[in-house]
């Protein structure tokens, strides 16, 4: 007779390759290109195409590392797992709380956005927008979204692809419109705008890029959902290759129309950067369209945060680094129940702050320290798993390290702080079990 503890419940695996794709460019194209780029030509000027080239091949370093990664260890839960398995339990921990702690603010900053947009257009539609505090509706108006977006995850995995795919649909074709109206506006204004190129010093560019890097990293929640996808080595690889592949013809793209269209001092002023590009274009219902795409892409990031978030606290909860309970499953065995109503509770609590103006810089360091330990993962694994050549997590890893300490000193001090906050969390909760 057998004394090993029983298998945990499985998810189901339902998402094909246009499903992870898409779930993949719906975490992608969202806060990072209607907003990230505004904050980066700020910094960094005319230079921030450079910026997202620089994010870019940062990025599919990463890609391809979690990818392979994935592939070979298809469950959900990314590099925490992957810590776990490759790398040594403090690792492994140290990646999902990183996961956690960046992205819950992230989806709380995203569901902000979404009111926003949605706040502003409704006062301009009915002409009161002098009459009403900007900001009456904006957490009510978050929170309500926040509500139905978990209702819609915990409706299992098959609706909430559904759902993605309307809602990326939607956002490239606002953002396929603001880049065919851009190219007039573009060719009368020619390359003024462009110079000079350079706002600062290398460091901007730098700093910017760090910011940049973050707009990329949606492709992380293809491989937390490793556990739902059909036939993963094939799946997941293809997926995050193609969704990278989309993102960073589309950010570039979209990056030199609204720089040479406002002009990135302009970009760096708003919150809603293509907004005010749209605007020079001289064509009605402009900046409609894009506040649109703008209101489908945040709720996009949302819907799919809360799937990537919900599958590293049913990971965390398997293994004990979080309560048990996080690890049940519904019936259908299609949604970690629990894990979606405590990562909906807890993006909502954040959303009554209603203001995280440093969380875009704050998930630039945590990300890329998240993604620092992925591609330490994956230089240990055996030649037979490997997809691709070993320089490639070397590169990764080297470039994560680097960029992560561009960002301000406060943040990534705060970064560090919380990274020991958990690890004593971690090693008394381990305490505690052993002693049981």
């Amino acid at each position: 007779m057998s004394n090993s503890a029983p298998a945990p419940p499985q998810l189901q695996r339902e998402l094909g390759v246009l499903g992870a794709t898409m779930m993949g460019l719906g975490s992608i194209i969202g806060t990072g290109v209607f907003v990230s780029i505004g904050v980066a030509a700020g910094i960094a000027g005319p230079a921030v195409i450079l910026a997202v080239i620089i994010g870019a091949f940062v990025a599919t370093f990463n890609a391809l590392n979690s990818a392979q990664l994935a592939a070979s260890h298809p469950v959900s839960g990314g590099t925490y797992e992957y810590g776990y398995k490759y790398l040594t339990p403090w690792l492994g921990f140290t990646a999902g709380w990183m996961f956690l702690v960046a992205k819950t603010a992230s989806a709380a900053t995203a569901a902000l956005g979404f009111a926003g947009y949605l706040q502003n257009a409704i006062m301009l539609r009915i002409a009161v927008a002098n009459a009403l505090p900007s900001s009456r509706f904006l957490v009510p108006i978050a929170l309500v979204t926040v509500l139905f977006l978990t209702l819609i995850v915990l409706s299992g995995i098959k609706r909430s692809n559904l759902a993605n795919i309307i809602i990326v649909s939607v956002t490239l074709l606002s953002l396929g419109f603001f880049m065919l109206a851009g190219l007039p506006k573009v060719a009368t204004t020619g390359v003024n705008n462009f110079t000079p190129f350079f706002k600062g010093s290398i460091s901007t560019v730098l700093h910017a890029s760090a910011l940049m890097f973050v707009a990329y990293t949606g492709y992380g929640r293809i491989a937390t959902m490793g556990e739902e996808a059909k036939d993963p080595r094939r799946t997941i690889p293809k997926a995050i290759i193609v969704a990278m592949a989309i993102t960073m013809l589309l950010y570039t793209a979209v990056a030199i129309i609204a720089v040479l269209a406002a002009g990135a001092d302009n970009l760096g002023r708003v919150t809603a950067p293509l907004e005010v590009a749209a605007r020079n274009f001289g064509i009605p219902g402009a900046t409609e369209i894009l506040a649109v795409g703008a209101m489908t892409a945040m709720l996009g990031v949302l819907l799919n945060l809360i799937l990537g978030l919900s599958r590293v606290v049913l990971a965390m909860g398997r293994r004990g680094d979080l309560p048990g309970m996080l690890a049940n499953l519904d019936r259908g065995g299609t949604t970690p129940y629990a894990a979606v109503l405590v990562v909906g509770i807890a993006i909502a609590s954040l959303v009554l702050i209603g203001d995280v103006k440093t969380t875009w810089s704050f998930s630039a360091f945590t990300v890329l320290i998240y993604y620092a330990i992925t591609n330490l993962a994956a230089l240990q694994l055996p030649t037979q798993e490997r997809l691709y050549p070993k320089y490639l997590a070397w590169m990764g890893l080297a470039a994560c390290l680097f960029l992560a300490f561009w960002v301000e000193r406060q943040i990534w001090l705060t970064g560090i702080g919380l990274i020991l906050v958990g690890l004593i969390w971690h090693f008394v909760a381990r305490s505690q079990t052993r002693r049981v």
